[in-house]
C-alpha cells in the first residue's frame, strides 16, 4: 500500500508537469500506465484547466475507466461532465458501467441529464432511466446490467464463446447466469464449471440450481450480508416475476458497507463523520443542532435534580457523586448500545430471543453493576470515612448499571420495529434514560439512608 501511494505521488509531479506543457503523447504514456485508481486520485486533484486538457488528449472509453475508479461523492463527480462537451460528455457515460453512472446521474440536473441521455446510445439510456427510478439504498440502485446470460439448450463451447464475445462489457465474467424463457433465471455456472467440463456437455446437466439471487426492493444492507454469508463475488438481481435484471458485484457490497457504517458512525455521534471541511463556521453549523438537541434533553435531568435540592441541601457530598454516577451508567448504556445497532445491521437468523437477551443483559448489568458497585463503595467509604455513603453510593450504581444495559439493549430494537434508524434515534434517548433513571435511583436510595448522611 505504501509503495502505491508513493508512486502515485510521484508520478503526479511529473503528470502535471507534461499538461502543463501540453505534452499529450508523454502525458498519454505515463497516465495511461497507472492504474485507473491512481488515475482517478491525480484527476481529482487538477484544476479545471488541467482536466480541460486530459479530455482533449484521452478518449472516453479511457475516461469513463478512470471515472468508474473516481471515490468522491456523486454530487460532486456530476460538476466534472459540465466541464465536457456534452457529445463528449454522452460517450463517457456510455463507457461507464451502469450503475456506475446512474449513482453519478442522479444529481444530475434535469436539463442536463435529458441532454446526456439524447445523446447516449438507446439501449444505455433506457438502462439509465429504469435504474434511476429505483429507490435508493435497494438492490436495484446498486445493480449492474452488465452480465453474461447464456441459455440452458447450449453446450459448453458455445457458452465459451458468448462469454469471449461480451467480456469486455461484462462487470464480471466469473458468474455466468442461465435464463430460460421470458428471461427468468434459471441456473448459475461458475467460469470453473465452463473450464473444468467437455466441451460437447449441455449447460442445464452442470448448472447449478436454485439460484441465490435477491429481487430489485431488497434493502442494500440485506444483500451486502448475504454476500458476506455466502462468500459471493456477486448474487443475482430479479424482478418480482423472477426475470435476471442485473447483478450486485462484491465491490459495490463493500461500499454499501462503508456507507452503512459510516452512518451508523454518524447517527450516534450526531455529526457527518465524512465532513472533510475545514472551516470552523460550517463544522459548527453542522454540529450544533444535535447539540442543542442534547442540551434540551439534558435539561430534564437537571430539572430532576432540582426536586431533590432540599436532600443534597442537608446532606451536601451527595452532589459530587452524581456525575459519577450518571457517567458510569451512561457508558454502560453505550457499550450495551453498540452491541444491539451492530447485531440489528448484521440480522442473523439465528440471533436470540428478546426474553434470552432480556436476561443476558439484565445478568451482565447485575454483574457488572455490581463489580462497579463494590468497587466505588470501598474507595468511597475509605475517602470519605463513611461506608454507609459508600453502600449508597455503590448499590445506585449497580441499579444504574443494570437499568442501562437493558435501556441500551432494548431501545434500539423498539426503533428498529417502528421503522426509525435505531443508529439515530437511541442515542439522545439513551443518554436522557440513563442520567434521569441514575439521578431517581441515587437520590431515592440516599433518602433511606439520610439520617446517616446528614452533617458528613
Amino acid at each position: 500500500m505504501v509503495k502505491t501511494i508513493e508512486t502515485t505521488h510521484d508520478k503526479s509531479d511529473i503528470i502535471i508537469q507534461l499538461l502543463n506543457a501540453q505534452k499529450a503523447r508523454q502525458f498519454r504514456e505515463e497516465y495511461l500506465d497507472l492504474h485507473v485508481y491512481e488515475q482517478a486520485q491525480i484527476f481529482t486533484d487538477l484544476t479545471e484547466k488541467q482536466r480541460a486538457r486530459i479530455y482533449r488528449y484521452l478518449t472516453a472509453e479511457e475516461v469513463g475507466d478512470m471515472f468508474d475508479a473516481i471515490e468522491e461523492e456523486p454530487e460532486e463527480v456530476v460538476n466534472y461532465f459540465k466541464e465536457m462537451t456534452p457529445q463528449y460528455a454522452a460517450n463517457v457515460i456510455d463507457q461507464m458501467y451502469t450503475d456506475n453512472a446512474v449513482d453519478i446521474l442522479a444529481y444530475a440536473q434535469k436539463k442536463d441529464l435529458a441532454k446526456y441521455l439524447r445523446l447516449i446510445p438507446q439501449e444505455k439510456a433506457a438502462e439509465i432511466r429504469e435504474m434511476l427510478h429505483y429507490e435508493d439504498k435497494t438492490a436495484g440502485a446498486i445493480m449492474s446490467t452488465e452480465f453474461v446470460e447464456i441459455v440452458g439448450n447450449q453446450t459448453v463451447r458455445s457458452a465459451m464463446h458468448v462469454i469471449k464475445r461480451e467480456a469486455d462489457d461484462a462487470e464480471t465474467i466469473y458468474y455466468v447466469y442461465v435464463i430460460g424463457s421470458n428471461e427468468k433465471l434459471r441456473g448459475v455456472l461458475t467460469l470453473r464449471d465452463l473450464l473444468t467440463h467437455d466441451d460437447d456437455e449441455i449447460i442445464e446437466d452442470i448448472m447449478t440450481t436454485p439460484v441465490m439471487s435477491v429481487q430489485v426492493s431488497d434493502d442494500q444492507a440485506e444483500v451486502a450480508q448475504t454476500i458476506r454469508d455466502y462468500n459471493f463475488l456477486a448474487i443475482p438481481v430479479t424482478d418480482y416475476d423472477g426475470k435476471l435484471i442485473g447483478i450486485i458485484t462484491v465491490d459495490d457490497i463493500i461500499d454499501v458497507i462503508d456507507e452503512e457504517s459510516a452512518e451508523d458512525y454518524s447517527g450516534l455521534a450526531g455529526v457527518d463523520t465524512d465532513e472533510e471541511t475545514n472551516s470552523p463556521l460550517k463544522a459548527a453549523v453542522n454540529r450544533l443542532p444535535w447539540l442543542i438537541v442534547l442540551l434540551l434533553l439534558g435539561m430534564s435531568t437537571t430539572t430532576l435534580i432540582s426536586h431533590y435540592e432540599r436532600m443534597i441541601g442537608e446532606a451536601s457530598v451527595l452532589a459530587i457523586f452524581i456525575s459519577s454516577i450518571t457517567g458510569t451508567a451512561g457508558n454502560a448504556g453505550t457499550q450495551s448500545l453498540a452491541v444491539a445497532v451492530r447485531r440489528l445491521a448484521e440480522k442473523e437468523e439465528d440471533q436470540p430471543s428478546w426474553y434470552k437477551q432480556f436476561l443476558t443483559e439484565f445478568f451482565t448489568g447485575l454483574l457488572t453493576g455490581f463489580v462497579t458497585g463494590l468497587t466505588i463503595c470501598l474507595i468511597v467509604g475509605i475517602w470519605k470515612q463513611n461506608f454507609v455513603l459508600g453502600f449508597v453510593i455503590g448499590m445506585a450504581m449497580m441499579c444504574a448499571i443494570t437499568v442501562a444495559n437493558l435501556a441500551g439493549s432494548f431501545i434500539p430494537n423498539l426503533m428498529d420495529r417502528i421503522g426509525v434508524d435505531p443508529a439515530v434515534a437511541s442515542g439522545p434517548f439513551i443518554s436522557t434514560l440513563s442520567d434521569l433513571t441514575s439521578v431517581l435511583i441515587y437520590f431515592n436510595i440516599a433518602k433511606l439512608f439520610m439520617q446517616f448522611l446528614i452533617g458528613k
